[in-house]
């Protein structure tokens, strides 16, 4: 997860604990506050709705008490409005309506009586006297002017005191003896419901503007307020009111709802300027990974504008330093290797190059399709001049011998190279050359010669043999023929050269023809898998790489040399299908076999630089994309060397579909060492030749010594081919290279 992302996740979490917190206190104490206010309100209004009772209290029956309640209920801030008689209180009049044994006439009552499981009766009548007597209790020293009493027919009251809990209605039987004006008796019993609740008005909670889960979520509890309401020293009714908390609950939703649309729009302000700012602070970072990987693969950069950031300037300047650092080790690298080279394949004595650089060089004539000839020269006799004269003489004797052989020239086009392949044996490539300009070169040769037979008095000096660079030959034949040219010009005489004209071929070219298209049309050859290359640890026996080696047949099932076969089915652009057909048999091959371990196929220059063929190759690696890791595409250093460019793109394109490169024959004079590290590559495979005595040559130890480092700063795994001997192999192993075949 990249950190930006990491960035707006914490923050994000951060931001919602916060306002999730805040959200909780801010409703709870608004919801508690809404609780108070709301109560103290209803406990105001029963106030000063007992205080506007009291008067039309002297009778409870009065219509205007309900009038005045709905009034303030009709306001719709209370949920319920409730005025409650003090008592249960029974008239004597209502007991004698209830009895279904009394007419209309005047009855008193008396032995009344309940159920005492239910409760007990009082009479609730005051005589005058004793108002009297409590008025004079008051004021002591008031005389009280006694009235005369007069007798006048009153109705009582009763008090009923229940036992049980009620909710303001109760239903029960009294039994009682109602005595008329006639002296009547009757024993009788009225059932009666008393109710205590005078007025009673309600109202539903919910509001229209909040939503039902609103209210289920936060109860708001709002106590029942009570006022009573007295009737001299006596409390006459008691009035109870309870806020409606919808009002409270529109407040608190608005409250909340206003708290998370700014909370939404705050965030989102946040986080636009968070991205702001984390692509701000994330650019210097993108320049440290883009540097990283420009290090990686070998190009040395530095970040010349440094951020503002401390932790990210003090990363950057680290940067710059091992990018520099790196670079000078590299460069460092560099000149000794090229110093390496130049000591490995130049002759220490005559300074020309040896022959492995003369193989180097016909490669790529065959490459290039150039044309020339090829010359083989010998000192004649050298053992028995060495005999006859000192080292130094010997040794100055040869090197004047390599000068001719460097220095002499046909005209300024052209271009002619000399080897020495090892004691008296020299070579020359000369190419462009004509018949006629190879005669005229061994002549200006045989001037040059002869001032040397008179310095130091050797008449037979030298023999020279030529032959025609032969484009679908091989390097052996070509030196076997400029070989068998130089027996003839021995047996011509001393000092004496013989250049073939023309090289006859095995084939003539249109029955090669005709072979070529026969066998690639028909899939007539075979894939072989050689040079198991394994990981030198000692811990790891397995094979990591091994080599398609395609063999191919004549009609007289003789061996063609693939370098023949190649170069003729370049020639007739057949090379492709070639390839084509070579890597689906290698395909078949681990799919049938479950290879594990990677296989490396060698792909001619034209395939590589084949814009149809890298997308058939694609299409390929796609539809086997299980196995494409350990498909590795080989080309030799000196094929690569023609055309740098495109071997970079098809480099580039094979990486994206999953598959691997290697160089092979790698050698320095081909492909720079700066250049390595533009190429991208999994795997280098080195020359034989600088493995090969490695263990008894120092130059050869410095050059994969430093070598070896270099791929290891640039991610290459660097492979060893070919190493014969068991003490070449105990030294390559000290130096990191990846693995070696044998």
């Amino acid at each position: 997860m990249s950190l930006s992302k990491q960035l707006y996740i914490i923050i994000s979490i951060i931001f919602f604990m916060i306002f999730t917190g805040n959200f909780i206190i801010s409703v709870k104490n608004t919801k508690e506050y809404l609780e108070v206010e709301s109560q103290t309100k209803a406990q105001d209004t029963a106030t000063s709705l007992g205080m506007s009772l009291k008067n039309l209290l002297k009778d409870k029956t009065n219509p205007e008490i309900e009038s005045v309640i709905n009034a303030i209920a009709n306001r719709g801030f209370y949920k319920e409005i409730r005025l409650e008689d003090a008592l249960f209180t029974i008239k004597e009049s209502d007991l004698i309506k209830a009895s279904k044994d009394l007419d209309n006439t005047m009855w008193e009552i008396s032995n009344l009586t309940v159920d005492e499981k239910l409760g007990k009766i009082e009479i609730n009548t005051l005589s005058d006297d004793f108002e009297k007597e409590l008025l004079s209790l008051e004021n002591p020293t008031e005389e009280v002017v006694k009235k005369p009493t007069i007798k006048n027919p009153s109705e009582d009251i009763y008090n009923f005191i229940p036992n049980v809990k009620t909710n303001g209605k109760i239903t029960l039987t009294f039994n009682f003896t109602a005595t008329n004006q006639f002296d009547k008796k009757i024993d009788t019993s009225a059932t009666i419901t008393l109710d205590k609740i005078l007025v009673q008005v309600t109202r539903d909670i919910k509001f229209d503007s909040v939503p039902e889960w609103f209210i289920n979520s936060i109860p708001i509890e709002l106590e029942e307020q009570v006022s009573e309401i007295s009737n001299g020293w006596q409390t006459s009714a008691i009035i109870y009111v309870s806020a409606n908390p919808g009002d409270a609950y529109d407040k608190l939703y608005s409250q909340a709802k206003s708290a998370i649309i700014y909370a939404i729009i705050a965030f989102i302000i946040s986080i636009v300027i968070l991205f702001i700012f984390v692509q701000y602070l994330l650019k210097p970072l993108k320049k440290l990974e883009k540097l990283a990987h420009s290090i990686a693969s070998g190009k040395f950069g530095k970040i010349d504008n440094l951020p503002w950031t401390t932790e990210i300037k003090a990363v950057a300047i680290a940067f710059n330093d091992m990018s520099t650092k790196i670079e000078n080790i590299i460069n460092r690298l560099n000149s000794t290797l090229e110093n390496l080279t130049k000591k490995l394949s130049l002759d220490e004595l005559t300074g020309l190059s040896l022959k492995q650089s003369f193989e180097t060089d016909m490669k790529h004539m065959f490459i290039h399709k150039s044309t020339g000839y090829i010359f083989v020269i010998k000192i004649f006799d050298l053992a028995s001049f060495a005999k006859a004269h000192t080292n130094a003489e010997v040794n100055s004797f040869i090197k004047k011998f390599a000068k001719v052989l460097a220095t002499t020239k046909l005209n300024d086009k052209s271009k002619v190279t000399a080897y020495r392949f090892f004691g008296s044996e020299f070579a020359l490539i000369a190419q462009n050359f004509s018949y006629e300009d190879a005669v005229n070169f061994t002549k200006l040769l045989q001037k040059g010669f002869e001032e040397l037979s008179l310095e130091f008095n050797k008449k037979d000096i030298v023999h020279i043999g030529a032959t025609p660079f032969n484009p679908i030959g091989t390097t052996p034949e070509i030196l076997q023929s400029a070989n068998q040219a130089y027996e003839k010009a021995t047996v011509i005489g001393p000092n004496e050269f013989f250049i073939t004209d023309t090289n006859e071929l095995v084939k003539d070219m249109e029955s090669w023809r005709e072979l070529i298209f026969d066998i690639i049309d028909n899939s007539k050859f075979d894939v072989n898998y050689i040079g198991d290359c394994k990981k030198l640890d000692e811990s790891h026996d397995n094979i990591v790489m091994q080599e398609a080696f395609t063999s191919i047949k004549d009609k007289d099932n003789n061996n063609i040399p693939i370098g023949t076969f190649v170069s003729i089915a370049e020639k007739y652009e057949k090379i492709v299908d070639f390839d084509k057909k070579v890597i689906q048999k290698v395909m078949n091959h681990i799919l049938i076999n479950n290879i594990k371990h990677d296989i490396s196929i060698n792909l001619s220059l034209e395939s590589i630089n084949n814009t149809a063929f890298i997308a058939w190759l694609e299409k390929k690696l796609v539809e086997n994309k299980n196995i494409a890791s350990q498909l590795v595409f080989s080309a030799t250093a000196y094929a690569v060397a023609k055309d740098v460019d495109k071997f970079k793109f098809f480099a580039d394109e094979i990486h994206q579909c999953g598959a691997k490169i290697i160089i092979k024959r790698f050698e320095t004079k081909f492909i720079p060492l700066n250049n390595i590290k533009d190429f991208n590559l999994d795997y280098i495979r080195l020359a034989r030749d600088y493995t090969n005595e490695i263990s008894n040559d120092y130059s050869k130890q410095s050059f994969v010594e430093s070598i070896s480092e270099l791929t290891t700063l640039l991610n290459i795994k660097l492979l060893a081919e070919n190493v014969q001997k068991d003490e070449d192999l105990a030294f390559i192993k000290k130096h990191n290279l990846y693995a070696a075949s044998r």
